[in-house]
């Protein structure tokens, strides 16, 4: 066999853990809480449908090639849809990508060089940490509370920090987080944009759940605060997606960002998929332009906010005394830490052998996890599979408790 040896990041690189978790999904009967997948029963298929029909319709436009930085169609009703959120764009500010990790994936690409210090508020994202880890960057935790980062913390971290420990860019979900469900004050936004000014740094602003708000008012996203008070030097590059809102399969993302950022990351997708699918674009841009999008989004939200009570519901009967955790105002996630240590890995285990699946909390952190932590997805699963996966948690902690208990006699 012919000797290869790869380059360094990928000499032995680490999946994502929660793609690990997809084999344990195709066991008869067992109930996820792992994936961050949309529900399927809110699929609009027959607005999407006709969408598909309007963009076949169009041969030339949806099925050629197409611009690297998106149709004019779709950057349009992108603008648009930002507009309605808070923030103000001409179409040519923003590029579309393939889903938004591309987007995050392309502002690692050119502008994290390795070495480069980086921030990311902590549990994150774990794509976001696969893909600095790649471009061997140094990441540095950000902790957050239940407002989201704390930003009296980071400013402690960045006073104390020398100079080539500060970072070049601060990673952050501030809208309903993934994966602790958390929602960014307006103040800690706000204090967030003048930390960024005073220490030179971009704010990686990753929204893909900000349209799930169940019952509270949300603050406009961080770049539209960034913009207010900083106009042309705003610190901060938004990113977004229709992965949560419409349809996964679509792949369609996008990134505000200033023009020198834009244009560079328009060169590095050129290297990657020239564009994203031409189809798909038509598919959203029609859909979009179709009045059904804001119809869809109002149920989401309502029928995630059941999911969310239900879950918190059960997880109050079942599990009151074994962990603690918080109510989201929005999103699809529910973050929870046991009260007292428990071997994780068994429970794991026992948890898959009872039939339900989670995403264990070391896979949210960079480094050692803080804590015994768990993420509860109640956004597939309905409210009958809910219950009855709480059901099935609470006996593989009674289960590895037991085995604790006579373990130590």
């Amino acid at each position: 066999m012919i000797s290869v040896e790869f380059a360094s990041s990928y000499a032995n690189p680490a999946g994502s853990p929660i793609r690990e978790l997809f084999p344990y999904l195709n066991r008869p009967g067992m109930i996820s809480f792992a994936g961050g997948y949309p529900s399927p029963s809110l699929f609009d298929a027959e607005g999407l449908q006709q969408a598909a029909q309007h963009a076949f319709a169009d041969t030339a436009g949806s099925l050629q090639y197409g611009a690297t930085e998106g149709s004019p169609a779709l950057r349009q009703a992108l603008a648009q849809l930002c507009a309605a959120r808070g923030i103000q764009c001409d179409p040519s500010h923003l590029i579309v990508t393939t889903g938004s990790q591309q987007a995050f994936d392309l502002l690692v690409r050119v502008y994290i060089a390795p070495a480069a210090s980086v921030y990311v508020e902590t549990p994150a994202y774990p794509a976001a940490i696969q893909a600095l880890r790649l471009a061997q960057a140094r990441i540095h935790e950000v902790l957050v509370d239940e407002d989201g980062i704390d930003v009296d913390a980071l400013q402690r971290q960045l006073e104390d920090a020398v100079p080539s420990d500060r970072p070049k860019l601060l990673y952050t979900v501030p809208t309903f987080s993934n994966p602790c469900g958390t929602l960014l004050t307006q103040s800690r936004r706000e204090a967030l944009v003048r930390l960024a000014l005073k220490y030179e740094f971009l704010i990686i602003e990753d929204d893909p759940y900000g349209e799930l708000a169940f019952s509270t008012s949300v603050p406009p996203p961080i770049y539209a605060t960034g913009h207010v008070m900083a106009a042309a030097d705003n610190p901060v590059v938004y990113l977004s997606s229709l992965s949560k809102t419409v349809a996964p399969a679509l792949r369609v993302g996008w990134m505000l960002a200033p023009a020198e950022i834009l244009r560079r990351c328009a060169i590095a997708k050129q290297t990657s998929d020239l564009c994203t699918s031409p189809l798909a674009q038509a598919v959203a841009s029609r859909y979009l332009a179709s009045s059904r999008y804001a119809a869809m989004v109002a149920g989401a939200r309502d029928e995630y906010a059941s999911r969310m009570r239900a879950m918190a519901h059960a997880l109050r009967d079942e599990l009151a005394d074994t962990l603690t955790f918080f109510e989201p105002k929005g999103g699809m996630f529910v973050w929870a830490e046991l009260a007292r240590p428990m071997d994780m890995p068994r429970l794991f285990q026992a948890a898959v052998e009872q039939g339900v699946l989670y995403v264990p909390g070391d896979a949210f952190y960079p480094y050692e996890p803080r804590g015994q932590g768990m993420r509860l997805s109640f956004a597939t699963p309905s409210t009958h599979e809910i219950a009855q996966g709480v059901r099935r948690l609470a006996r593989a902690l009674r289960l590895c408790a037991d085995h604790r208990s006579s373990a130590s006699r």
